[in-house]
């Protein structure tokens, strides 16, 4: 989905932190409360995305994670408490999953032709940022499963969203297509500026590639830092105390692979979450 906005600098940035940008937040929540069918799903919550962050919203099945994403884009009415939006806010919305018809004859570049009156430049740069340049021509139902992620992404960026927001981007989708995805967003984040909202139940790929992380059990658990989330007890609570150790752990990885599989060395690598 998109709502025009302001264009963001495409220039590199230094990783993000929690720090409150000068032009303010990207979207807020402030004690955000949600009742569905007479029963409560958030209560109130506070939430904000900074342009340039990746914020994560992690926590059990049932706490209201896509309910909370979709209260910030006005999909869902709150019960109570607000929510802002940084005025003209294009955003890029990436969905959990996607049920295309086999029968379809399309191709990838024509499966993104069918939301955006984009130019054919455009869609073939976002599908080289995304790093599904060679699936153009592919028919969408012939690509891998972390290829389809990418070509999703790829998607979310032909509008030049200010803020991406990724719904479970690495559901279904192997180790390695995981670290590749993770490494286009933060690739991505960097490049253009651009804020990023997260929803994932994978704390294995997901707590060492996010500068913040709300943890949610239809109220705010704790939010922060991982390496700060991970130590407290409402984190231990619901995910264990071994959760911990599985969040934060880093590895260097220097290589990238070709989409034949060739292994591609980098001179420094980036961090990746094995």
């Amino acid at each position: 989905m998109s709502i025009p906005l302001s264009g963001t600098s495409a220039s590199a940035l230094p990783a993000a932190s929690s720090t409150p940008h000068p032009h303010g937040p990207l979207l807020e929540a402030k004690g955000l409360s949600v009742m569905l069918g007479g029963r409560s799903v958030l209560d109130r919550v506070d939430f904000a995305v900074q342009p340039g962050e990746i914020v994560t919203i992690i926590g059990p099945n049932g706490a209201g994670k896509t309910t909370l994403v979709r209260a910030m884009l006005g999909l869902v009415r709150p019960s109570s408490g607000s929510v802002s939006r940084r005025k003209a806010l294009r955003i890029g919305y990436m969905p959990q999953r996607l049920n295309i018809d086999v029968t379809l004859p399309l191709t990838v570049r024509r499966f993104l032709g069918l939301w955006r009156a984009a130019p054919g430049a455009g869609i073939d740069a976002a599908l080289e940022e995304a790093g599904v340049a060679h699936t153009a021509g592919t028919p969408i139902q012939s690509v891998s499963g972390g290829e389809l992620q990418r070509v999703l992404l790829a998607r979310a960026l032909i509008g030049d969203p200010d803020l991406l927001v990724l719904d479970e981007p690495d559901q279904a989708v192997d180790m390695h297509g995981q670290a590749e995805l993770f490494n286009r967003i933060e690739t991505v984040r960097r490049r253009r500026g651009c804020g990023v909202m997260l929803v994932s139940h994978d704390l294995h790929t997901v707590m060492a590639r996010t500068d913040r992380v709300l943890c949610l059990n239809r109220h705010v658990c704790c939010s922060g830092p991982p390496q700060d989330v991970s130590r407290h007890p409402e984190y231990h609570a619901l995910f264990g105390r071994h959760a911990a150790d599985l969040a934060v752990y880093l590895h260097q990885h220097d290589h990238a692979h070709d989409p034949d599989g060739s292994v591609v060395r980098h001179d420094h690598g980036d961090c990746c979450h094995g």
